[in-house]
């Protein structure tokens, strides 16, 4: 069993944040994995359902950010799970808008969510970093990751989102390279690898002159046909 997490703060006015980009992640797996609807336990919201083989549980906490860890420890253990089965989705600031990366272990990097899971269960757990941007200065993280996405951030957004759903049995299993390779086929569009006829042949040249157009002009004389008709011809010039 594998125990996913998406990270956000709970209610419908921080819904649209930046911040709350994995509970869109999870949503979206719940949603078109068709999971059992959403329940309150483990200080949280869980369904429950199957990616490939793998039995799964979502979960988002319902503490807000800097408690996110109460949650996942408390549905670990019940579960009797290692920290090594927990998978989180979460902000990357340090990730330009629409990237997705794969990680295991290492620092919080100073995310609160991040922060209250590694006091709960360590830092040994899988985590999915989702691209939000960085603001520019430190100064303006917080209010950068409590607003909503712009109208203009929709498109990489929701392909991010296809790309996390189609990948997920991939992530579950264990593959996290064939998890991103489904992402980024979502977030950037397949380039067609045909050569075009042109390639590798010189140019032709668009400013040479052409031709000049044929004008209406009197017919060449016809030949005469015969010897006799060519002398007359010949003399008539002389006349």
């Amino acid at each position: 069993m594998k125990l996913i997490v998406g990270l956000g703060n709970p209610g419908a006015k921080y819904a649209a944040n930046r911040h709350n980009i994995g509970f869109m992640a999870v949503d979206r797996i719940a949603e078109d994995y068709g999971f059992a609807p959403w329940r309150s336990r483990f200080q949280g919201l869980i369904a429950e359902g199957r990616l490939g083989a793998q039995r799964v549980t979502l979960l988002k906490p319902q503490g807000f950010m800097n408690l996110s860890g109460q949650a996942v420890g408390q549905a670990m253990r019940y579960l009797k799970l290692t920290p090594g089965d927990v998978i989180v989705f979460h902000d990357e600031l340090d990730l330009a808008p629409g990237k997705c990366r794969v990680k295991t272990g290492g620092g919080h990097a100073g995310h609160n969510g991040l922060r209250s899971i590694h006091q709960h269960i360590g830092a040994d757990y899988e985590r999915v970093r989702l691209g939000i941007g960085h603001p520019g200065h430190k100064d303006r993280v917080t209010g950068h990751v409590l607003s909503d996405f712009a109208k203009a951030d929709g498109a990489w957004l929701d392909d991010l989102l296809r790309g996390i759903s189609k990948g997920a049995e991939a992530l579950a299993a264990g593959d996290a390279a064939g998890f991103q390779n489904k992402v980024a086929q979502q977030v950037v569009p397949a380039r067609n690898q045909d050569r075009p006829p042109s390639e590798g042949r010189k140019p032709i040249a668009t400013d040479a002159k052409a031709p000049p157009p044929q004008t209406a002009s009197e017919p060449p004389p016809k030949t005469p046909a015969s010897l006799p008709d060519r002398l007359r011809a010949l003399a008539s010039r002389f006349r």
